[in-house]
């Protein structure tokens, strides 16, 4: 196993089979600097190279979830410091990033309080489940500083289908959670953080009752679904289907549905 990374800005807390990782810049309201990217990338990195955890969350330490890019950073180093080529790369690292988040082989979910700005309420959108407090304060705030939503675009579209997006990112509207779920940028509404908390142990229990390895080979195919043509996704979901039902935990669920008994994986949680 390998290890865990030294993180500066990002805890990451292992209990079992589930992560948590906490963004921990409270004084700048966790938003998004270069040194905060890093840190989850690595955690990311390393939880993703764990096949004894199922889950994984994300949320953050003090009053918000995440305000956004660091708009310092932005000035000092995207406006002074570095030249076109290179912004565009700093960028395409964050589109890597977001794309890490979306492909990670475990249950990403994301429990938003406070505030989910910009790259923040980007980053939710990128994993599978979103738990938000009903007074979390959402925007694409892009636009009103004269820049473009980038790399967070097609998971904002995914997420509320293309001419919601045009209105949140063209508008910079600001909203709350409570729109946030109408536009389906929220799966689950919650009063508060201790309701966020239930809920997150009702997810985290339904997703144990799930053979991991499926669950990865689920969202294979979920992705692979917004790719390939019919006749290719045909094929593709029939390797995934033949390789998970002639594996281990194949074998051993067909067995303990058939025995009337908790599969192994069940079992262990």
């Amino acid at each position: 196993m390998s290890q865990a990374p030294e993180t500066t800005v990002v805890e990451l807390e292992v209990d079992k089979d589930w992560a948590t990782i906490w963004l921990n810049r409270p004084d700048a309201r966790n938003a998004m600097s270069d040194e905060l990217i890093g840190d989850l990338q690595a955690c990311l990195d390393y939880v993703g190279g764990r096949t004894d955890i199922r889950g994984l969350t994300v949320r953050g330490r003090g009053d918000v979830f995440c305000a956004g890019g660091d708009l310092k950073g932005f000035k000092n180093n995207f406006q002074n410091a570095r030249s076109f080529d290179e912004v565009v790369e700093d960028s395409s690292k964050m589109g890597n990033f977001f794309l890490t988040v979306r492909d990670m082989p475990q249950v990403a979910v994301f429990l938003v309080h406070g505030a989910a700005m910009a790259g923040g309420l980007g980053m939710a959108c990128a994993g599978d489940i979103v738990i938000g407090t009903k007074d979390t304060r959402m925007a694409l705030t892009e636009t009103a500083i004269g820049v473009v939503p980038a790399q967070i675009g097609r998971f904002i579209i995914e997420r509320v289908g293309e001419f919601n997006a045009r209105y949140i990112m063209l508008t910079a509207q600001r909203f709350t959670a409570v729109e946030g779920k109408d536009y389906g940028l929220v799966d689950f509404l919650v009063d508060d953080m201790a309701a966020g908390e239930a809920k997150l142990a009702e997810i985290i229990a339904d997703v144990r009752r799930c053979a991991p390895q499926a669950n990865a080979a689920t969202k294979k195919l979920l992705q692979a679904n917004k790719q390939l043509g019919p006749q290719e996704m045909i094929r593709y979901a029939g390797e995934l289907f033949a390789a998970s039902v002639q594996s281990d935990e194949g074998r051993e669920g067909v067995a303990s549905f058939l025995e009337k008994r908790k599969p192994k994986w069940a079992e262990e949680s």
